[in-house]
């Protein structure tokens, strides 16, 4: 159970959330009283070796979840390793982003890792419950200060004198260690949250592979059933959430939409000044393409209006306004379809441009999609969306804990 403080003008070092078995204040500390050592990593290139058995860890690889190794990262020998800064990691460390990326923070598990210049070792003291000090350094209040801290004008960079500033409250052992094990129950459901979710995409991303990807049914170029018209290039600054009334699809959020199907009532408007002359409206089925990304996996990722359009919506800056008008595809196939791996194969084969890749509307009309019968069609969408439906609401939750976890860090430290 936890309790609210009723401390009006919260002048005592008190929490305004706490364990009720809990009294007196919290001491006040800088953080160099608590810890045996703060350090970060070499600031030169160290001498890479793809056989090597440690990896060399930047602030980018560092994350409240633990070290990020991707297939970038650099390796190096144990001899170089140790010959820096790895021998000063131990089970007491916590890691922190202290350059480009700032304020992520790591604990420490035994990994095999070196340490570069963005990122900062905190060698907290035995007598001090390093998982406290671990969630005490991503509270609002915390970040806000690192972030005050910060020097530079292209990278930022907070420095390690700011570091070891940094003011902590601590209550007593007991309490730090009750307050760790709270993070740490909330931080293992979200672990376990985020696992959900990627099993839930790893397996709508398989079955529509797999499923969709059919020589067997008939092979149909996108040009003899899909028809294409013009979109408007409206920026950001010509749109908004609270007057208009016609909704604009932004490429943007193409890229942010969770799902293969989408309405239009997540839209923002067009400001009336802004209505372009000439436009088409979108109806239930169309389908909008993002013409450019810089990533080529993003290339032409679609959606499809799937439900009931809310007043009048319009395709905008970037994208793609398709529509099938030979009664080819059922409503929501498309958004599949137009999704799967053998069909996006073939957009990266046309995608044009070096940092920026863009498709056009020509590009699309030379893809094709293997299309079954309409009841089989129906079919394939009901069980892809019921896989979605769960997914979406898997992420839901894990906004939910995500909510709760930074609502706790604001008010169980003060």
């Amino acid at each position: 159970m936890i309790t609210t403080i009723n401390n009006k003008h919260n002048k005592l070092n008190v929490p305004n959330l706490r364990f009720p078995e809990f009294q007196g204040e919290w001491e006040e500390y800088k953080l160099e009283d608590i810890t045996a050592e703060i350090g970060d990593g070499i600031h030169a290139t160290p001498i890479y070796d793809d056989n090597g058995t440690f990896y060399f860890v930047n602030g980018n690889n560092i994350s409240e979840y633990g070290i990020t190794i991707t297939e970038s990262t650099q390796k190096v020998t144990a001899e170089e390793a140790l010959r820096n800064n790895a021998s000063a990691l131990n089970s007491y460390s916590i890691l922190l982003s202290i350059n480009g990326t700032v304020g992520n923070v790591a604990l420490y598990k035994n990994e095999s890792i070196m340490l570069g210049k963005s990122a900062c070792y905190i060698n907290v003291s035995s007598n001090i419950n390093r998982n406290y000090i671990f969630y005490y350094l991503m509270m609002p209040k915390c970040q806000f200060y690192f972030t005050s801290e910060l020097t530079g004008t292209t990278i930022k960079n907070l420095s390690l004198k700011s570091i070891r500033k940094t003011k902590v409250l601590l209550p007593n052992a007991n309490e730090q260690s009750k307050i760790a094990r709270l993070f740490d129950a909330i931080n293992e459901r979200i672990a376990t949250q985020n696992k959900i979710i990627g099993k839930l995409q790893s397996l709508i991303k398989g079955l529509e592979d797999k499923i969709l990807d059919n020589p067997l049914w008939e092979k149909t170029y996108l040009r003899s059933f899909m028809q294409f018209f013009s979109t408007n290039s409206l920026s950001w600054e010509q749109l908004s959430y609270e007057e208009g009334e016609i909704r604009n699809l932004h490429y943007g959020l193409i890229h942010g939409f969770q799902t293969r199907g989408i309405n239009s009532a997540s839209l923002p408007m067009i400001k009336n000044e802004a209505i372009p002359k000439q436009y088409t409206l979108c109806q239930v089925g169309d389908v909008a393409f993002a013409d450019a990304s810089e990533d080529t996996g993003e290339i032409a990722k679609s959606v499809e209006f799937v439900d009931t359009i809310e007043g009048d919506t319009v395709c905008g800056l970037h994208t793609i306004h398709g529509r099938d008008v030979k009664d080819r595809t059922v409503v929501g196939f498309k958004g599949f379809a137009f999704n799967s791996r053998y069909f996006h194969n073939q957009i990266k084969r046309l995608a044009q441009g070096t940092k920026v890749f863009s498709i056009t509307a020509n590009n699309l009309s030379s893809c094709y999609v293997y299309l079954p019968d309409l009841e089989t069609q129906k079919a394939i969408v009901n069980l892809l969306k019921t896989y979605e439906a769960k997914l979406l609401v898997s992420k839901r939750l894990l906004e939910h804990y995500e909510k709760q976890k930074q609502y706790l860090l604001r008010q169980m430290f003060i």
